[in-house]
């Protein structure tokens, strides 16, 4: 039952950007956790032009049940566990099987991808990496 839903109108010209789960990047919250109450969450992911070294260019999963990506800009590299190597540029989509161990390779200066993600408050960890084929 979905009536528990709001409906949202997310201004472009109120975007606030913030710190997140990756530190080279900043995030757009687009209201569709509040508005679905934890359902979903989907945030505007764009790099912010630090250079940190993070966890997230290590093997990890996310726990959860829907994870979709489109990239609105640039272009990143991932390795995922039984897909191999995947260069996404803009306009490419990827829908990630839930619990896919995977890892960033490289991204672009101007990477900036649309993730929606169920539910909204997924965890992150980090994992062993898949063994070689």
């Amino acid at each position: 039952d979905k009536s528990h839903w709001d409906f949202v109108h997310n201004l472009a010209s109120d975007a606030s950007w913030k710190p997140g789960l990756r530190e080279i990047f900043d995030y757009r919250d687009l209201g569709i956790n509040e508005a679905t109450g934890g359902d979903y969450v989907a945030h505007v992911i764009r790099h912010n032009g630090n250079e940190a070294q993070d966890n997230v260019q290590s093997w990890h999963l996310h726990e959860c049940d829907f994870q979709f990506v489109m990239v609105l800009d640039g272009w990143a590299t991932f390795e995922y566990e039984g897909e191999g190597v995947k260069t996404i540029r803009k306009g490419d989509a990827v829908l990630q099987k839930p619990h896919i161990r995977h890892r960033e390779i490289a991204c672009s200066e101007d990477f900036e991808v649309l993730e929606i993600v169920s539910p909204a408050n997924f965890v992150t960890r980090e994992v062993d990496g898949p063994e070689p084929t």
